[in-house]
């Protein structure tokens, strides 16, 4: 900011006379003007919540789910009544059977919205820490420490991180140095279990598209490796979730991938693949098993971040040559014995 240049006629006030009507402090043959043009506060900006709209595909689910569901009850109903005319004994059996698989849909729906509570507690954690890290108190940022501490109290193997993180919350003044050391204390020992588990996982799937004879096992054994990718992540940050927890925890993922780039291979899967590497001397099946790795680590990759309690604070994000690294040094080998 610039200002124009002032003419400031010094008079013959005395020194003493320290204020003047017009707001000029004067002091001997000093002149202090006051600040004129203020400087413009810079308030932290929060994206606005996105508004839940209204939606037919929404309501069109749920009045199939509640037409199906009287349905299976009148059904249910009819089939025990006619049975307990024709034979008491055979009612009772599918009034037993009945109660059974009732008891197993309310446990079924009961885990579903655990594991559905608990991802939106991640998700809240997450954006909380976001905001925390752009403008925030050190009281909030304790108590989201605090809650972190919460969610891995049921696991031994965090003990000593939470003592460590317990022990240093009183010394912490700032928030970034809080969630610093949370994320350093709880979850740096999650994301190296996370990372080792995407790249045994793009390992296993480049070795078996490399050497398998059809498309379709390739396909289906992606599927099921990618499947078990996000179950094995998710259960290291916040517990295993159920199936519909993990079809939630896929669109969530493919969201992640859409809005950072998509399925494409980027420049790093292309520095790996192309050029001098000895999948693409050999043989184009062994290249296509690479690339089928690396989009395995690309789908952990963006697991590991929807699924992270915690932005990245002090650590760097992962990046693919840390989780496959191993595809680089078959490259690296390969370009010595050619």
């Amino acid at each position: 900011m610039t200002k124009a240049p002032r003419a400031i006629l010094l008079g013959e006030k005395p020194a003493d006379d320290m204020a003047a009507d017009d707001g000029i402090v004067r002091t001997g043959d000093v002149a202090i003007l006051p600040e004129s043009e203020p400087v413009d506060a810079v308030e932290p900006t929060t994206p606005a919540p996105a508004k839940r709209r209204f939606s037919w595909g929404s309501l069109f689910v749920g009045g199939l789910s509640g037409f199906l569901a009287l349905a299976a009850g009148v059904w249910v109903e009819n089939t025990i009544s006619s049975l307990m005319s024709q034979n008491p004994a055979l009612g009772y059996a599918a009034l037993v059977c009945a109660a059974v698989a009732a008891l197993a849909l309310l446990v079924m729906l009961a885990r579903v919205l655990r594991d559905i509570l608990r991802e939106r507690k991640v998700e809240s954690l997450r954006e909380r820490g976001a905001e925390l890290l752009v403008g925030g108190t050190t009281d909030a940022a304790k108590a989201l420490a605090g809650e972190l501490s919460g969610l891995y109290r049921s696991r031994p193997q965090t003990a000593q991180g939470r003592a460590e993180l317990e022990a240093a919350l009183p010394q912490l003044f700032a928030p970034r140095d809080v969630l610093t050391v949370a994320e350093r204390s709880l979850l740096a020992p999650l994301d190296r279990q996370a990372q080792e588990q995407i790249a045994i996982a793009a390992r296993r799937v480049s070795l078996v598209t490399a050497v398998s004879p059809r498309a379709l096992v390739d396909v289906l054994f992606v599927l099921v490796a990618c499947a078990r990718l996000l179950r094995s992540i998710a259960g290291i940050y916040a517990g295993r979730p159920g199936t519909l927890g993990l079809l939630r925890l896929a669109r969530q993922v493919l969201n992640h991938l859409v809005l950072t780039g998509g399925m494409a291979a980027g420049d790093a899967v292309i520095q790996q693949v192309l050029g001098q590497g000895l999948a693409a001397r050999l043989s184009a099946k062994l290249g296509e098993g690479v690339i089928n790795g690396m989009l395995t680590a690309r789908i952990g990759l963006a697991a590991l971040a929807v699924c992270r309690p915690l932005p990245f604070v002090e650590a760097a994000p992962p990046t693919l040559s840390d989780v496959a690294g191993d595809f680089a040094s078959w490259r690296g080998a390969g370009t010595g014995t050619d």
